[in-house]
């Protein structure tokens, strides 16, 4: 049987805040700019067994389980589906609400030291813009994570990031365009926004209107699950 495992090195909690924008994608992007947070490594241990993967989890609120227990996550509930079906990947959830590109970058060695995975998947990003930093800076910060994990030995995994039409065609299109530049520099799989839909369907958001509802966890599931397989075995 195959081995699975799953750890969390990451835990947040947010103070949530009053706001209207035009869109609910907006109130859900903007709710990370202002997500508070801080970090508890975990103890414990899994041992490697031949063949294994181990995925290591690099984001921001939308991978760590924002408003809910980190077991009604998309990504727990995507390591349980894993293991269930016995594949054989170590998932480690180091997400952490509020995070940035600077602030991922400046995490990610002592993570790939202490946990020395073999895939790295970055969901970050979101806070930068919505900080109107420049796309250059933010796209710079990826460059040293890509390039950080592959002098590692680590393959890449990079999510699209979206943030809403209101901050500006010309700001929005550069900053999308940052994840499939890098995509193309490095040869590595880009997996599309995941909550570009859900974040549209109030009956899956939470009752403050910003947060995907733990029924959301189970479809986001569903989008990434395939994406994140294919892109380990290939």
């Amino acid at each position: 049987m195959a081995h699975f495992s799953y750890k969390l090195v990451a835990s947040c909690t947010a103070r949530k805040k009053s706001g209207l924008l035009g869109i609910r994608l907006g109130l859900l992007l903007i709710s990370l700019l202002f997500a508070n947070f801080a970090v508890s490594d975990q103890s414990g241990s899994a041992q490697k067994v031949a063949g294994e993967h181990k995925l290591l989890v690099l984001g921001d609120s939308l991978s760590a389980a924002y408003g809910l227990s980190a077991h009604q996550g998309w990504v727990y509930l995507l390591a349980q589906q894993w293991r269930q079906s016995n594949t054989p990947i170590e998932v480690i959830n180091a997400a952490i609400s509020g995070d940035t590109t600077d602030g991922g970058l400046a995490r990610l060695p002592r993570l790939l030291a202490l946990h020395q995975p073999t895939h790295l998947y970055i969901e970050l990003g979101g806070n930068n813009a919505l900080q109107g930093h420049n796309p250059r800076k933010i796209k710079q910060n990826l460059i040293n994570m890509i390039e950080l994990a592959k002098d590692n030995n680590v393959e890449v995994i990079i999510q699209e990031m979206q943030i809403p039409t209101n901050y500006g065609a010309r700001y929005t299109k550069a900053f999308t365009a940052i994840f499939h530049d890098l995509a193309k520099q490095f040869d590595i799989p880009l997996i599309p926004f995941f909550l570009q839909d859900i974040a549209l369907d109030a009956s899956l958001m939470q009752r403050d209107g910003i947060h995907p509802t733990k029924e959301a966890q189970s479809l986001i599931v569903d989008f990434m699950a395939p994406k994140l397989l294919m892109a380990i075995n290939s």
